[in-house]
């Protein structure tokens, strides 16, 4: 399957000495980069900084990228070597002075606050940053007809391609356990937090139970036997793992009594259906979260058909005024979204309230169906595959 965002990396590759490319471990940045390298050929160098023989190559890497000026050079997992970003910063002066010869850097890390905090602070005005999500309708509908059935598979198992690419449901449910245990137990340490295996898989869970509900720090703490602020730290390292998602609320209508309280969501549906343990569709059609699930899972399509070029908030008053998700393409400019997983939807008052409040250019009702319609007080009702297109093309045009 071709990744969408391959020809966005090229572009910023183009523009850009740096380029890094953001996502947790599985999700394909690894097999993206090499399929850049192929197609350079002798023009790009790769090297796994996982692997104890590429490790070596780099035994100088000052000298190794010297050597290698003219080449892009591809750094897979950079958060095991972070000390190279000092390095990165001359190396990139020094190409930027060969008069158009120099290579470039694509950095590919599994989001980890170390890479975060060092490339920010060595290659300010140097460095691109991309996230690279699971699957999306958009690269996985084209491989099948039925584009209802595609939609529930990609909801139930979720884009990691490890996952969606299973051919049974139980398979595809073990692999997201073996995934969710590994990075409790393996991947978390490596990036150097001081944090329980077991605690912070509870706390997963509790977030997988509460899918978009508000956030409330001191619950989960009495829950869970902790302080607020080990609470708010675990969701922080969720949150920069790039595993959960914090909704935040709209805050800029002076004089409305707003929420103020950011909503998590467990952004991969599938992870969240594997913390949960929900094998089958009939078990999430059955359970109480999936409504909440189909929301996540729109708001994770919809977000990334933005392609980083939109705002994600939510808004919600104490009058009862609310929408699911709120997009901001400019100042002033919102689009106000309703998420149903009926096939038969209809709205309340609270939704057109809140698309006034925000004075929403559109107002888009995404639901579970196909066919596109008008409904009352200005909303159009479409498919999620159909709000992906019109999110996609409205940022092309701004």
């Amino acid at each position: 399957m071709r990744r969408e965002i391959l020809n966005l990396v090229r572009q910023r590759l183009a523009q850009f000495d740096s380029v890094a490319l953001l996502g947790p471990r599985q999700v394909g940045k690894t097999t993206l980069a090499r399929e850049i390298a192929s197609g350079l050929g002798d023009a790009a160098r790769y090297l796994d900084l996982e692997s104890p023989g590429d490790r070596r190559q780099l035994d100088d890497p000052e000298a190794y990228f010297s050597a290698y000026a003219d080449r892009l050079i591809i750094l897979d997992e950079i958060q095991r070597a972070p000390e190279i970003f000092q390095i990165l910063r001359g190396q990139i002066d020094v190409r930027r002075r060969m008069g158009g010869k120099g290579g470039k850097f694509l950095i590919l890390g599994s989001a980890s606050m170390e890479l975060l905090r060092q490339s920010s602070e060595s290659l300010a005005g140097r460095i691109s940053f991309i996230e690279l999500s699971p699957f999306n309708l958009r690269e996985v509908s084209p491989e099948a007809g039925n584009l209802r059935a595609v939609t529930d598979a990609l909801w139930l198992k979720g884009g990691f391609p490890g996952s969606y690419l299973r051919d049974s449901e139980s398979a595809s449910l073990q692999w997201r356990h073996d995934f969710i245990q590994a990075y409790l137990e393996r991947d978390v340490p490596q990036f150097g937090l001081q944090v329980g295996a077991e605690q912070l898989g509870l706390f997963w869970r509790m977030l997988a139970n509460d899918q978009g509900e508000l956030f409330n720090a001191q619950r989960y703490a009495r829950s869970m036997g902790v302080s607020g602020h080990t609470v708010l730290r675990y969701l922080d390292i969720l949150e920069k793992l790039l595993l959960v998602r914090q909704l935040r609320p709209w805050s800029l209508n002076a004089g409305k009594r707003l929420v103020k309280s950011p909503r998590p969501f467990v952004r991969d549906s599938g992870l969240l259906h594997a913390l949960l343990n929900l094998e089958l569709m009939d078990d999430l059609r059955g359970h109480a979260v999936s409504g909440k699930s189909w929301e996540g899972f729109v708001i994770e399509a919809l977000i990334g058909a933005g392609n980083g070029r939109v705002r994600p908030y939510f808004y919600r008053t104490a009058a009862g005024a609310e929408a699911d998700l709120v997009l901001e393409f400019a100042p002033g400019r919102v689009w106000a979204i309703e998420i149903k997983l009926s096939t038969a939807p209809t709205v309340d008052r609270g939704f057109h309230n809140a698309a006034d409040d925000l004075g929403a250019e559109r107002r888009i009702l995404v639901y579970k169906g196909e066919e596109r319609f008008p409904m009352r007080g200005g909303i159009e009702a479409m498919s999620l595959l159909a709000a992906m297109e019109e999110i996609s093309a409205a940022t092309d045009r701004s």
